[in-house]
């Protein structure tokens, strides 16, 4: 069985997320978080972003007309694929946990990478690594898929087909096997076309942190930024961290 700990849609399997999550995918989310990121910045010269845990890019694809991006992950493998679709930017491949770049930038944003913290610990490290890059007077935008008061189990399925003949169709699967921890499981099921027209199926397990939202907030001051919460169109808490 696979690795909940280690997915393997960031390693072996990594070559296929164009067709799991592309660009097009984020278009909504990306027109609701720009004025969230722009707001007050100085537009007279290109603003800086990080994006710690940028994965595949295909958010940071929708950015990169308005910043200058720096894009970071510990996952070589999936920031090869953001570097095709973000060739603009610069690449780090590094922990959020503990990265250190040495400089600020005028916005910090952590998307759903986040959830793959478990540990309140790592999570707090995270939001240190973020303090340490914001600039006085920036902004950390950090985007959970759910707090624990939102979480509820789910299914979805989906998949694109590719213009070199590979296509890929999946399965979704999201559930709580103990509610009184702070963790959660999502399962997957990928069918996997190749160009030559042979399938094969796998299945791969992701083990997801989920925190109450006053531990988010809480977490957020002792990192060094006055929070505020941006509610989604999809009903999901956006924290917003200015420093």
């Amino acid at each position: 069985m696979p690795d909940p700990r280690n997915p393997r849609l960031y390693s072996d399997l990594a070559s296929w997320w164009p067709l799991l999550s592309p660009p097009v995918h984020y278009i909504e989310e990306a027109e609701d978080l720009l004025p969230l990121l722009r707001e007050g910045v100085d537009e007279s010269e290109m603003p800086t972003l990080l994006e710690l845990g940028a994965g595949g890019g295909s958010l940071a694809s929708h950015l990169k007309p308005y910043f200058k991006l720096t894009l970071t992950d510990r996952s070589p493998d999936m920031l090869a694929n953001s570097r095709l679709v973000n060739p603009e930017a610069e690449h780090s491949v590094g922990d959020m946990r503990s990265l250190d770049l040495g400089r600020e930038f005028d916005r910090v944003l952590i998307h759903d990478a986040i959830m793959y913290l478990t540990e309140p610990a790592d999570v707090q490290a995270a939001l240190r690594t973020a303090a340490r890059h914001c600039r006085q007077g920036g902004r950390l935008v950090v985007l959970p898929d759910c707090v624990s008061e939102t979480f509820k189990p789910d299914t979805e399925c989906g998949g694109e087909d590719g213009p070199d003949g590979r296509g890929l169709r999946y399965l979704q699967w999201s559930w709580d096997p103990d509610p009184t921890d702070h963790t959660f499981e999502t399962a997957y099921a990928y069918l996997l076309r190749e160009a030559d027209g042979s399938v094969r199926a796998e299945l791969d397990r992701h083990l997801i942190g989920c925190f109450p939202r006053a531990d988010w907030l809480a977490w957020l001051a002792a990192a060094g930024f006055r929070t505020w919460i941006h509610t989604d169109p999809w009903r999901a808490d956006v924290f917003v961290g200015d420093k």
